[in-house]
């Protein structure tokens, strides 16, 4: 793996030590800290364009008592109770135990392909470095912020991959400088706006517009805090992944895993354990693709809208309203149904007034009983706004893989700026290097792709996490590519539905 490593004098190195448990790799987890220390840590993480190493020595070490942890060292691993853990968890195989111990782990120059697998678990929490903050015309090491594939390098695309992979950065760094420009000249800096909250803010706008440009190979630093059992579940997958950026990160994570949980990973690659169970993932994936391009690889793609509900419950309203009236009643639910289905409108409407309340703020989200309809949609958006959605947790989310078949979005900021054909430059290289490494390259071709390119994808959730979810998305903060997608939720949602109505009252 190609990874820049960072150097630290003699003094940071001692600090650093008792924290981290390596100092030269990409991929190492956070011990001996105070919880709020590594929460607030992380949080500061995703807006920076800093290592969390260097990060925490700039920012973070001179707010910590470090004087009487000088005896320790974390890199050499950590000497813990695991007697008992040992005996329930190996022994006597109770799963659950695996939940009570969690690590916060760092993952550091990772590419956008890899963040995605990284956050595919529900119940792990994940921080990302923010394309909105982050500027990626800056070099690390004198080289630009994207991933080398070392079997790609090595092959007869090697040096058009890093002189075509420069170009687009090269592009980008100027589309970013054009439109910041552009930005701070029609924008009015407002009286009570310091010069340092001007300038965050007009650069974070055009750097919203011109993320697009990013290929998939720009690299990115990603937190994640879980439990045993949920790492185990993410080493898994990760190990039967195609991607072999994937299968190289799940071996480092397990090194530095085990020297904080060794216990919950005990089984992750032990051959008659994980083994098995990762080769039964690799399998199911392998045979099905196989198949599904059999039957349908050369059926031509029909032009669809950018989103469309594909699936919904037409009784979804009866069976809200009897969710709702179940934990405050006594009858069973089928009685209940029966009951919901004769009220007239305004006792159906005041019973959903009454389970939503008096909302004052979006935080404030009504209960279970909305999580009793689902909905999936079918959406092509460019992988920019993906990146985004794909992070909701509470939801089924399944995606393709990355092409320049779909087309590409350019921001309107983008063509007002005059840095359309800078965009339209990098569009045309990114296609021209996927569909020259796709034959020998199938999965790293994906690295080639710029994130305006649209993406399809389908996301199942139920009527509460829809409310949470567009409610978050549509605000006028957000970026406008995944604002669309969310608005378009609302409008294409079933006339009989008063459910995805309730979300557009707000």
């Amino acid at each position: 793996m190609t990874y820049v490593a960072e150097e630290f004098t003699p003094d940071e190195a001692d600090v650093l030590r008792r924290y981290f448990t390596n100092l030269d790799r990409p991929v190492f987890a956070l011990v001996n800290l105070p919880e709020v220390v590594k929460g607030a840590l992380f949080a500061r993480y995703s807006r920076s364009p800093k290592s969390l190493r260097r990060l925490f020595l700039d920012e973070f070490v001179g707010e910590l008592d470090v004087g009487g942890d000088a005896t320790v060292d974390a890199t050499v691993g950590l000497d813990r109770a695991e007697s008992l853990y040992e005996k329930v968890f190996v022994e006597y195989g109770d799963d659950s135990v695996a939940q009570l111990g969690g690590v916060h782990l760092a993952c550091e120059q990772a590419s956008n392909l890899l963040t995605k697998v990284l956050e595919w678990g529900r119940l792990m929490s994940y921080l990302e470095q923010s394309t909105r903050y982050i500027s990626y015309d800056a070099r690390f090491g004198g080289r630009y912020r994207f991933h080398r594939d070392p079997a790609l390098l090595a092959s007869r695309h090697g040096t058009r991959y890093i002189g075509e992979m420069d170009r687009m950065f090269d592009n980008y760094s100027q589309a970013a400088q054009i439109v910041t420009d552009h930005v701070r000249r029609t924008v009015v800096q407002q009286p009570n706006d310091s010069d340092f909250v001007y300038r965050q803010a007009t650069r974070a706008k055009a750097l919203d517009a011109v993320r697009g440009m990013l290929p998939a190979a720009a690299t990115s630093n990603v937190g994640i805090y879980g439990s045993g059992q949920a790492y185990e579940a993410l080493l898994l997958r990760m190990r039967a992944h195609p991607l072999p950026e994937a299968r190289e990160y799940a071996d480092q994570m397990l090194v530095e895993l085990r020297k904080v949980i060794p216990s919950f990973l005990r089984r992750v690659d032990v051959p008659e354990r994980g083994g098995v169970w990762s080769e039964y993932l690799s399998n199911v994936r392998g045979d099905t693709e196989e198949l599904v391009d059999s039957l349908f690889g050369r059926t031509p793609v029909d032009s669809v809208a950018e989103v469309e509900l594909v699936d919904f419950d037409p009784d979804a309203e009866d069976k809200l309203l009897a969710a709702i009236c179940y934990p405050h009643s006594h009858l069973g639910e089928r009685q209940l149904s029966a009951l919901v289905a004769g009220l007239g409108t305004e006792q159906r409407a005041a019973l959903l007034r009454a389970a939503v309340g008096d909302r004052t703020n979006r935080r404030h989200r009504p209960g279970r009983a909305f999580e009793r309809s689902d909905y999936r949609f079918d959406i092509l958006s460019d992988y920019g706004a993906f990146r985004d959605l794909q992070r909701h947790r509470m939801l089924t989310i399944e995606w393709q893989h990355l092409t320049p078949n779909h087309g590409f979005v350019r921001p309107e900021l983008v063509d007002e700026a005059g840095a359309g054909p800078l965009f339209d430059e990098s569009m045309e290289r990114s296609a021209e290097l996927f569909d020259v490494l796709r034959p020998d390259f199938d999965q790293q071709a994906q690295y080639a792709v710029a994130m305006a390119y649209r993406l399809r994808y389908s996301m199942q959730f139920n009527a509460r996490e829809a409310m949470h979810l567009i409610e978050l998305r549509s605000s006028p903060q957000g970026h406008p590519s995944y604002r669309r997608v969310a608005l378009e939720r609302c409008t294409d949602a079933s006339p009989k539905s008063l459910v995805i109505a309730l979300l557009r009252t707000r």
